[in-house]
């Protein structure tokens, strides 16, 4: 046997054998529906946004009900920049006056939403685009004044969510919901939480730039592989979490509380972070459990 013959045969060995561990997997979650935000460097990356794209695709193709929220923070960061508005947070949250929440609806609805269904109906038909405004599909009252338009949702409509689902295709969601204020910026972490729990989805996945969550957030070896709600609530508690990670272990635990089977932190620029952790044995971020599971 030539040598490049049984290369590619080892090769294709390694696939079927790939496809044979993710079996139990695929077979456990057809027809569930699963929620992926999508945020971080993962976004910025052209190659690792294919990626991402495609293993969404996959998932879709492997039966899942697939639903897709998005934020866009360094978008929104780099087009305040170019218009010289101030750029400020608090509890993690972006405070968010008139010009900055033009600025927020602007990059989400008219430019990344657009982005991402563009890039998903490159594989076919696949893919509609929204926010949480349409369908008054997130609905909000504000979190704090001095946040200005940070929304807090308080009630999540499903029936146009369902109707794209329904009709074969994935619901891209910006985060940008409604109220009586007019346009809400909301934190994706949160929004993707609010949406998986009124879907009563099976998974939450959170696709970021970061491996998962730390037990100490200098040591990169102390990497969390998994743990329950009552842990991750603890860490909420005792003020172990960084900043940016405490609205979405708020939000990992709101939904554990609801009813949502597992929660995954995993990192988007690793290439086909999401197809690892949801279909090898291996895995590579942090899953989160209810407690009784």
């Amino acid at each position: 046997m030539k040598k490049e013959d049984s290369k590619r045969r080892a090769e294709a060995l390694e696939k079927a054998e790939v496809l044979v561990e993710a079996m139990p997997w695929i077979h456990r979650m057809n027809g569930r529906t699963v929620v992926v935000k999508y945020g971080g460097a993962a976004m910025e990356d052209p190659e690792l946004c294919k990626g991402v794209i495609a293993d969404i695709e996959l998932l879709k193709l492997m039966g899942m009900r697939v639903v897709l929220v998005h934020g866009g923070g360094k978008a929104i960061n780099h087009l305040l920049d170019r218009l010289a508005i101030p750029v400020a947070f608090k509890d993690g949250l972006r405070v968010t006056d008139d010009a900055t929440m033009e600025a927020v609806a602007e990059v989400l609805i008219g430019k990344v939403n657009q982005e991402l269904v563009w890039a998903l109906n490159e594989y076919g038909n696949n893919a509609v685009g929204i926010s949480g405004a349409d369908g008054k599909t997130l609905v909000c009252r504000e979190v704090d004044p001095d946040l200005g338009h940070v929304g807090e949702v308080y009630k999540v409509n499903t029936d146009l969510v369902e109707s794209v689902l329904a009709d074969g295709y994935i619901p891209v969601i910006a985060s940008v919901g409604c109220g009586a204020g007019g346009l809400y910026n909301i934190n994706a972490d949160i929004a993707a939480s609010k949406i998986a729990q009124a879907l009563h989805a099976h998974t939450l996945a959170y696709l970021t730039d970061v491996d998962g969550l730390f037990g100490d957030i200098n040591d990169e070896e102390s990497l969390i592989s998994q743990l329950t709600r009552s842990e991750a609530h603890a860490m909420l508690e005792r003020g172990e979490l960084s900043a940016g990670m405490i609205p979405k272990v708020g939000s990992i635990v709101e939904a554990l509380d609801a009813g949502v089977h597992d929660v995954r932190i995993m990192n988007g620029t690793f290439p086909h972070a999401l197809l690892l952790e949801s279909f090898t044995d291996a895995g590579i971020g942090t899953i989160f459990y209810r407690d009784e599971d």
